[in-house]
């Protein structure tokens, strides 16, 4: 299982050199993940430590462990709660919340869909009021064009352990984060902290407050979207509803 920490997304979670060695060590995944966790608030068990009569986040929330498979989708998994604990702890807090509530149709409810789509395919995106409005248009080649140099005063933390996993195996131009907003450059050290503000809110996340980014098309991030035809891709880059598709 090697993992190539020099990818912008990788490093785009600014883990610690150490953490990053005893990540790479020989041994299942639970067991690299406590030699890489330096005191954070949470531990990992073999996934066959999971009773068959206890759901997955009911079974966190009670013992302060986290089940894990011996996968690279675990894996990453086990990373973001290292890197992000309050904010992993506030989706398990939700999510056991809303489990408390049973729904009559029998369904996960906007809430824990919205967790859901954030936990797998989430991220935080500072960047300049030009480059927003250009995205939450989707006025694709304006975004990563036209303004690409503003590019330079953003930054993209990539939080979705699926969303990793991806970009680690099988790189490739449609995978799409689900962003939130950071009207302030994230700072390493109050990251987390913000981002489990920003989960706080169970109302605010069941009208699912997430911008969607083709992650690929951010410069620097894949060399293919040196070339301005990258961006022509509709398939991927789709313009807003109504809008007109302009070369």
């Amino acid at each position: 299982m090697h993992v190539d920490w020099a990818t912008p997304w990788l490093c785009s979670l600014s883990l610690p050199a150490a953490m990053q060695e005893a990540l790479g060590r020989h041994g299942a995944v639970a067991e690299r993940l406590n030699a890489a966790n330096g005191g954070q608030p949470c531990a990992f068990v073999d996934d066959s430590g999971l009773p068959a009569d206890r759901g997955y986040e009911q079974f966190i929330r009670s013992t302060g462990t986290i089940p894990t498979r011996d996968n690279l989708h675990d894996f990453f998994n086990g990373v973001v709660w290292l890197r992000f604990p309050r904010a992993k702890a506030r989706i398990n807090e939700l999510h056991v919340a809303e489990l408390a509530r049973p729904r009559s149709d029998g369904r996960r409810g906007p809430v824990r869909d919205a967790l859901t789509v954030f936990d797998e395919n989430g991220a935080a995106l500072h960047a300049p009021p030009a480059l927003w409005d250009a995205l939450t248009h989707r006025q694709w080649h304006r975004l990563f064009v036209d303004l690409r140099p503003l590019w330079r005063e953003a930054r993209l933390v990539v939080f979705g352990h699926a969303l990793l996993e991806q970009l680690a195996t099988a790189p490739r131009k449609p995978l799409t984060a689900h962003v939130l907003r950071a009207d302030a450059p994230p700072a390493d050290a109050a990251l987390d902290g913000w981002l489990a503000g920003q989960l706080a809110d169970a109302r605010r996340l069941a009208a699912k407050p997430f911008t969607p980014l083709p992650v690929l098309g951010v410069p620097g991030w894949w060399p293919a979207s040196e070339d301005a035809a990258f961006y022509g891709d509709t398939a991927v880059f789709r313009p807003a509803r109504g809008a007109q598709v302009t070369a």
